[in-house]
């Protein structure tokens, strides 16, 4: 019988670590025992017109912590293939990355339901991915290519999926398109939630306040999630808003701030709302402070508005996947050799995806014409010109959107 083993037998491990004995992992010839859960306190959440709170304190099961792990590693691989692509000119056109808010995405998709609802901006790669879209699909749609999500006629900044609205290219404009999913979602008697995305630079929007009041006279299960990287474009956020508690704007709806560098706040802060929601007691404003590495788009160095020991000291300090990894690796939820396991397959499957996504065809002109609409009530599109008429033809099955 194994030390461990026989302190458990004895009793001389406390409660506290009781559940330790559940998972056994082989290692050297050996067994090294890991946790099957582990306890971690959050920082504070800032509350706005709400009478509870998230807890603080809160329990992280070891699958859970082996999933996110994986989740946030693969967007961040991802996202540094699409940084390569672009730098090669296999990505033409604008090209937004999400390096450094990756808890944001893993917090919010594992707090709702693939039957929820989620719009975003044009930062949307990982959000795609996330919602159900391939790594093939999301690179292959970067350069253009057949095998991406909208058979590379949509680029960048327009990815789509079942429930997933997007990818949107007008500063804020997602904003009213969530308040309007979410009144589909209410009037048809669903308890289903929709996440709006927008960013601190579109916050100071007035359609971003136009849907705040139409969502609370119409109480609709949206949550507006102001994403906070500090930067609109190349402006601080002080020096576009006078007032940067994004989650207190919403006025007369309540709110809520939430660190969006940590994936368990994160996930909790949303837990929190759409249970709300779902009692019909939306709709809320959250404001996740993340940051981005990257500037603003790939055109944009993003470092004459900032230092480059500004963005060093927060990788050094508060990335998410960092400051994640060292947390479930020092609770002995996993281990460094598993982790390793997973960034070696997450390597494997993203360089795949980026072979397909270089050497995959383009679509043929043909297709110029196919599915501009899901249900296309006449058979021909009118032309460039006068009197011209083009066949529409379907080659994507459309998506059962369930609100």
């Amino acid at each position: 019988m194994s030390v461990a083993n026989a302190r458990l037998k004895q009793g001389v491990l406390s409660g506290q670590r009781m559940w330790w004995w559940r998972s056994w992992i082989c290692r050297s010839g050996g067994h090294r025992l890991v946790s099957s859960s582990a306890n971690f306190q959050l920082k504070p959440f800032k509350l706005h017109k709400l009478e509870d709170s998230p807890d603080t304190e809160v329990t992280l099961q070891r699958d859970d912590a082996l999933k996110y792990y994986r989740q946030m590693v693969t967007i961040r691989r991802m996202e540094a293939a699409a940084n390569a692509l672009y730098k090669d000119k296999s990505v033409r056109g604008f090209c937004h990355l999400y390096s450094g808010q990756e808890a944001v995405a893993v917090g919010l998709e594992n707090s709702i339901r693939k039957t929820d609802a989620v719009i975003t901006a044009y930062r949307a790669h990982g959000w795609s991915w996330i919602r159900g879209v391939s790594l093939t699909g999301v690179l292959s749609e970067l350069t253009g290519r057949r095998s991406g999500c909208a058979r590379g006629k949509g680029g960048s900044m327009h990815m789509y999926n079942e429930n997933f609205f997007g990818g949107n290219g007008i500063v804020g404009a997602q904003v009213p398109l969530g308040a309007g999913i979410a009144l589909a979602q209410k009037y048809k008697g669903t308890d289903a939630v929709t996440l709006a995305l927008y960013g601190d630079g579109a916050a100071n929007q007035g359609q971003v306040f136009e849907a705040y009041n139409m969502s609370k006279l119409w109480s609709l299960p949206v949550i507006f999630v102001c994403e906070n990287n500090g930067y609109g474009m190349g402006t601080s956020a002080e020096r576009a808003a006078a007032s940067t508690e994004y989650y207190s704007r919403g006025d007369y709806i309540p709110g809520l701030w939430v660190d969006g560098m940590d994936v368990l706040a994160t996930r909790e802060g949303t837990r929190f709302l759409v249970d709300l929601c779902r009692k019909g007691k939306g709709p809320f404003v959250m404001e996740v402070a993340t940051y981005r590495y990257h500037g603003h788009s790939m055109s944009d160095p993003g470092t004459s508005y900032r230092t480059r020991e500004e963005i060093q000291e927060v990788r050094q300090t508060r990335d998410p996947i960092t400051s994640f990894k060292d947390k479930i690796i020092t609770t002995d939820l996993v281990t460094i050799e598993e982790l390793k396991t997973i960034d070696n397959e997450i390597k494997k499957a993203v360089d795949d995806a980026v072979t397909i996504a270089r050497s995959d065809p383009e679509i043929g002109l043909e297709e110029l014409y196919g599915d501009v609409y899901a249900n296309p009530l006449e058979e021909t599109i009118r032309g460039i010109t006068p009197f011209t008429e083009h066949k529409h033809i379907k080659v994507n099955k459309p998506h059962n959107i369930q609100l």
